[in-house]
């Protein structure tokens, strides 16, 4: 759907709804059929199927993330036998089949599988996931093409058959039949649905729904499963598959008009009673259309040009009547009267931006391959087809098993291990295992010489360990046979050392038959519960806790800190952008700043603008930022990288492209819990103050609200405080035990002394008097090698208390604005 986002949940009394699967929608070319109420032209059910059969097709592959079912262990994402599986319809005589997109979003190495039992490696040429659409191509002529139903004749209680592949391969081309069961039904879909008692099950995505005369008037949709819950199926209907097909052969995609406005619906339309309720208008997204023509949060939007709109499925319906570009008449309330909004419709860019990947031509990831070995650690084996890889404890350490589950081998690397003797090595292989042991050498024969132990652990079956030692590093390698049978069997034991034999200390780069799993990569993906992920420099880590957003390099001197805060509706990124500006060079003097606009981006299919700045203390070692600000579905998104004045601004850029080329923001992927985040920057006020008091040492004072405090000092009435922001401090200090006598003279002492010790330091004192007692002022200027600063200090006595304040401000930051913060401390604090 366009930006406008949905609220609304699916309910149930008595019984827990699970989507179990999601499959999908119809298809474009071929011709469309005659009446419906024409029975001449109805056929029997074989004769259905004999129609449709050739048209559909099993569409199968590996899934790039998966998980062990099974709990063996199976890394299901390197293991060759683990299949993901779908179904498809033909609509290009060419091989065009359409598809669900979730069944080729995590696919690779797809093959199409006709009826006739034919094989094709296909590739995905379009994607849409909000529809749930995709195409796949393979190299084909001549292919039978399925034909149309018409929408309008579809009618309630319409016998239908369903055809897919549910459950397994092996079930390619099943039939279940039922009636349509519903119509324009809104379950958990952007579209009106079909619903259907025809038999669905997992792996029927993409799957046809047929009417009597072998013409596909859907595509299997979803199916809910739960306890009392039988034969409730869902297809999308002929008409909006027809609708994304036709985009993408127009476009090579689906061109969604974009208002720029979130909706609300009202209670009836989201427990799914009919309704007249007008949409409410929530929240408007910076320069959107919506905002352009002056739509307000809190309106309400009753009719698209003459069509009138109670639901978000409704809106989304007659949106599909236009396209980016074109104008449409708003029919609105605001304010209590009814107003016409022009608005000029742009384009939604927010849904999954659809990158093909690499894609090999065979369902085995791995064909061709006939060794396996870690590029990193500098190893290689034999790879025979029965070998899977298993769960491995840690990137040192790699297992692998067979299909059948007869033995696995363990490779594990011992690094820092530069001096170890023969002996040694005996021992530290001998301590990798437990039981009894049956031999223990080292075999100094070998091309490569090793230390051998070999033994019996009770109850877990018999171990083969063998240890390398090169240069700084051990090699374990270890076979495990888990029955005595095998591991007695003369032939089975024979083949399993054949693949100890096999194992090498190199890796041949330049081998295509050589499969790398080596798991050090030069970037990971972070992911957080903000729904924001982006990819960062292997190396790189949390730089407070797990849970934050901010990361660093090893050396401490690049860092990326990511902020996320809610946007007010009708905010726009310029004006968010120019506040940042405005309040960087409001906290530096010129002399001491540098600010210049960076190459705007798109991040994750919407605008992003950049700003480069620097900032000094003292003129000679600058720290620089570059910052992208992004504002999507309601949140604006800050992406600070910082670094050290000797990482050049151009060295950088290389890496802040990478990451924000990589960065995707998707909304479904936030926790549900995270609401509004108030920006604080948006509500400041200037010069607003909190007020502090200390009730132990007498004395309150006012604090500009954005400085920042020691959560200590805050809990208890300490004797000290200190406040600060960039650039200065001010410092509180209390005294009810020392006279002010012996204060001043320990002041005064290290006044002269830092005079004596460097002519940069003056220093000069004056009297004034306030809360009825004398107070000392000392102004202090200092220009160290971290740059020039004023100080201010005043000393003074008062109910026996000791009372000395320092107000310390870098000549970086003594702008107009913060001296007269600071200043406003000395004004407010108060004597009780």
């Amino acid at each position: 759907m366009s930006r406008e986002r949905k609220k609304r949940y699916i309910r149930a009394t008595g019984v827990s709804i699970m989507v179990i699967c999601l499959l999908a929608l119809g298809m474009l070319q071929g011709s469309q059929s005659a009446n419906a109420d024409d029975a001449s032209s109805t056929m029997t059910v074989p004769q259905v199927i004999e129609k449709a059969k050739p048209f559909v097709v099993a569409i199968i592959g590996k899934p790039t993330e998966s998980e062990d079912p099974y709990g063996y262990g199976i890394d299901s994402s390197s293991n060759r036998f683990d299949l993901a599986h779908g179904t498809g319809v033909i609509v290009g005589a060419d091989g065009v089949i359409l598809t669900n997109a979730h069944v080729v979003k995590n696919m690779k190495n797809i093959v199409v599988v006709t009826s006739d039992g034919k094989t094709y490696p296909g590739k995905t040429t379009h994607y849409d996931e909000v529809s749930d659409l995709a195409l796949v191509k393979i190299d084909a002529q001549g292919l039978p093409v399925a034909t149309f139903g018409v929408q309008s004749s579809i009618r309630v209680g319409d016998p239908v058959l369903a055809i897919g592949t549910p459950i397994s391969f092996a079930l390619r081309n099943s039939v279940t039949q039922g009636i349509v069961s519903g119509m324009e039904r809104t379950i958990n879909s952007e579209y009106l649905l079909l619903q259907t008692d025809a038999a669905i099950n997992a792996g029927n995505s993409g799957g046809a729904l047929l009417n009597m005369k072998g013409e596909v008037i859907g595509i299997n949709a979803l199916k809910f499963s739960s306890v009392g819950v039988d034969s409730l199926g869902f297809a999308i209907p002929v008409d909006t598959v027809q609708y994304v097909l036709k985009q993408f052969l127009a476009y090579g995609k689906v061109k969604r008009p974009y208002l720029g406005m979130e909706l609300e619906e009202g209670w009836e339309a989201v427990v799914g009673l009919p309704t007249v309720s007008a949409l409410n208008v929530a929240y408007i997204e910076p320069d959107s259309p919506a905002a352009n023509a002056g739509i307000k949060q809190g309106d309400t939007l009753v009719s698209v040009n003459s069509d009138p709109i109670s639901s978000l499925v409704e809106l989304n319906e007659i949106m599909k009547k236009y396209l980016p570009g074109d104008t449409v008449k708003l029919n609105m309330k605001s304010g209590g009267a009814d107003v016409v909004r022009e608005v000029i419709l742009g384009e939604d860019l927010t849904g999954t931006i659809w990158k093909q990947g690499e894609d090999g031509a065979y369902i085995d990831a791995d064909q061709g391959k006939t060794a396996i070995g870690d590029s990193h650690f500098g190893w290689s084996m034999n790879y025979p087809a029965e070998l899977v890889k298993l769960d491995g404890y840690g990137d040192e350490n790699t297992i692998f098993g067979d299909a059948k589950g007869e033995f696995a081998i363990s490779i594990q690397v011992e690094e820092k291990a530069k001096d170890v003797s023969v002996n040694g090595l005996l021992r530290k292989t001998a301590a990798m295992n437990e039981g009894m042991i049956f031999e223990k050498k080292y075999v100094d024969t070998a091309i490569v010489p090793y230390a051998l132990v070999t033994g019996k652990i009770s109850g877990e079956g018999y171990y083969v360990s063998r240890a390398f030692h090169k240069e700084d590093r051990i090699y374990y390698i270890t076979l495990f046979v888990n029955t005595e049978e095998n591991y007695k069997n003369p032939f089975k034991l024979n083949g399993y050392l054949q693949l100890m034999d096999s194992f090498s200390l190199t890796f041949d780069k330049s081998n295509t038959a050589l499969k790398d799993i080596s798991s050090f990569k030069d970037f990971k993906t972070i992911t957080s519960d903000y729904g924001v992920s982006f990819d960062l420099p292997s190396e790189w880590t949390s730089f407070y806790d797990e849970t934050s957003l901010s990361f660093a390099d090893k050396t401490r001197e690049q860092f990326l800190s990511v902020e996320i805060t809610s946007a007010s509706s009708g905010d726009t990124l310029k004006a968010w952008t120019s506040r940042q500006e405005k309040l960087f060079t409001d906290s530096f003097v010129t002399a001491y700043r540098k600010i210049s606009a960076l190459s705007d981006k798109v991040v994750s299919g919407v605008p992003a603008s950049g700003i480069q700045s620097s900032s000094t203390m003292d003129s000679k070692t600058w720290q620089t930022t570059q910052t992208y600000y992004v504002i999507k579905d309601k949140y604006k998104y800050s992406f600070i990288f910082a670094f050290d004045e000797h990482k050049k601004a151009a060295d950088m850029k290389a890496l802040v492209d990478q990451v924000m080329d990589s960065v995707k923001i998707q909304k479904d992927t936030m926790d549900t819990s995270i609401g509004f985040i108030q920006d604080e920057a948006d509500i400041a006020v200037a010069n607003a103050t909190l007020a502090y008091t200390n009730k132990k040492y007498k004395y309150t004072v006012h604090i500009p609200e954005t400085w920042f405090s020691s959560e200590y000092g805050l809990k208890k009435d300490m004797p000290a405080q200190t406040y600060y922001f960039t650039g200065g401090t001010v410092n509180i200090n209390t005294d009810d035990k020392t006279s002010l006598e012996d204060i001043w003279k320990k002041a005064e002492a290290g006044y002269k002394l830092s005079t004596k010790n460097d002519k940069n330091y003056k220093y000069k004192v004056t009297s004034e008097n306030k809360f009825g007692v004398a107070v000392k002022k000392v102004e202090i200027s200092y220009n160290p090698k971290d740059g020039p600063y004023k100080e201010t200090q005043y000393i003074f006595k008062k109910n026996e208390i000791v009372y000395k304040i320092v107000l310390n401000i870098n000549d970086a930051v003594h702008t107009e604005q913060n001296d007269s913060l600071i200043k406003q401390v000395w004004t407010t604090f108060q004597v009780q």
